[in-house]
């Protein structure tokens, strides 16, 4: 690994294409933002310090960020040139490495941004840039080199020439820049004559002008590139991530009956043996155990934990609450903020109505409960050890059920011992 790296990540564009009230790079893919898969890149490769240049709503970009790295303003987008040139303060004197990256491409995989910052330090360049190469490189800067294959400039698409087009090798955006010898010719690019815009990837030819060295590493990954430019993007990047997160959960023991419809956000963990069937979407921040049947048509929002040998079947959700083992909740229902002990079985269309118009409130259901079918327990309440609440019942708030007994009735009353 590169030593003494540092990160720069640009997030200050608008995203015109997107269409959208809310700075791209905010998008949510899997349950997080895209410009988080890019700062967890730079974590994972051991940047010191990664700083964020952001500008167009800079404070809603800066708040997604929070303590992960400092943020930097670009008042007035004037390129990916001037982006850069605004970390410059924190560069004097430093002759480490600094990764470049844009906020808006999630599926950036760490291992060839590390392989890239290792061939950075070993060759001693100026500059290493990640290039990839496509069979459709529509959009993207090419990659010009003469006849011995000598890296000789990039050409952004706008302004490559009819033979150029034909380049399949791309700029993927991603650089690996000796500090020193960056901030010393940065100021040097000339604004852009159409855009009136400072590109970074000018910067290539000056450095070969002055005789410095640059380097490429060339992936076949085409998704290293994949930018979020449209809503079409973001459906296409949303997609691979969800088959890549199926994929390790497959890989670790979990059956996936049909991938193609089962939604699993990032920071799930699924322990082996489950089964999760069509049509199920599970959030991020959910834990369920072992031998747990999920699905068809289930929710499970974050915060939610189920033990082992649970069943959640189909049309039911269930929000920031624990199961315990072997709990039943076969369908039709809804369980928010509730804790359920090991072995209670919850009645097909029952309803904790955990929100009273102000504060969402707990429900505790105790070990070997049984809740009959069409019940809405009223939260706060607990139902408990052993119990019953027969079926169509309503549970009002504070009318607690006692361990072992009987409660039925709209609103329920307990009747007898179970």
């Amino acid at each position: 690994m590169a030593k003494n790296l540092k990160t720069i990540v640009l997030a200050a564009g608008k995203g015109t294409r997107f269409k959208s009230a809310m700075p791209k790079v905010l998008h949510c893919l899997a349950g997080k933002p895209a410009l988080h898969y890019v700062l967890d890149v730079a974590e994972a490769v051991g940047s010191l310090t990664t700083y964020v240049v952001v500008g167009h709503q800079a404070e809603k970009v800066a708040d997604a960020v929070g303590g992960r790295a400092r943020i930097v303003v670009q008042s007035k987008q004037l390129g990916t040139a001037h982006a850069v040139k605004m970390c410059a303060p924190f560069f004097r004197n430093d002759a480490g490495t600094v990764l470049v990256m844009c906020g808006d491409t999630p599926l950036l995989d760490r291992g060839i941004v590390r392989r890239l910052a290792v061939k950075h330090e070993k060759t001693g360049a100026a500059v290493t840039v990640l290039t990839c190469l496509l069979d459709d490189p529509f959009g993207y800067g090419r990659i010009i080199r003469d006849a011995g294959n000598k890296f000789l400039a990039i050409r952004e698409h706008k302004d490559a020439s009819a033979e150029e087009l034909n380049i399949r090798e791309i700029n993927t955006g991603v650089y690996c820049f000796n500090a020193k010898k960056l901030f010393s010719a940065i100021g040097d690019i000339k604004a852009n004559a159409n855009k009136k815009e400072y590109y970074l990837t000018d910067i290539i030819e000056l450095f070969l002008d002055r005789g410095l060295g640059v380097e490429t590493l060339v992936t076949d990954d085409w998704t290293a590139n994949l930018g979020l430019n449209t809503r079409a993007d973001l459906a296409l990047s949303e997609d691979i991530l969800r088959q890549k997160i199926l994929g390790r959960l497959m890989d670790k023991g979990v059956t996936i009956v049909d991938p193609s419809t089962t939604y699993v956000e990032n920071d799930v963990s699924i322990g082996q043996d489950t089964v999760i069937y069509p049509c199920t979407y599970i959030h991020h921040d959910v834990f369920v155990g072992r031998n747990c049947s999920v699905g068809p048509f289930a929710r499970l929002r974050p915060g939610t934990r189920l033990g082992n040998n649970v069943s959640v079947g189909n049309f039911t959700e269930v929000s920031r609450s624990v199961l315990g083992d072997d709990v039943n909740m076969k369908h039709f229902s809804f369980l928010g903020d509730t804790t359920v002990g090991r072995g209670a079985n919850i009645g097909c269309g029952t309803v904790t109505a955990n929100y009273d118009g102000k504060n969402k409130n707990k429900t505790l259901i105790g070990p070997g409960a049984f809740i009959g079918c069409d019940s809405v327990l009223i939260a706060p309440v607990k139902i408990g050890k052993g119990s019953k609440v027969g079926a169509g019942s309503v549970v009002t708030a504070g009318r607690d059920v006692p361990a072992g007994k009987l409660a039925v009735g709209m609103p329920a009353r307990v009747i007898k011992k179970v």
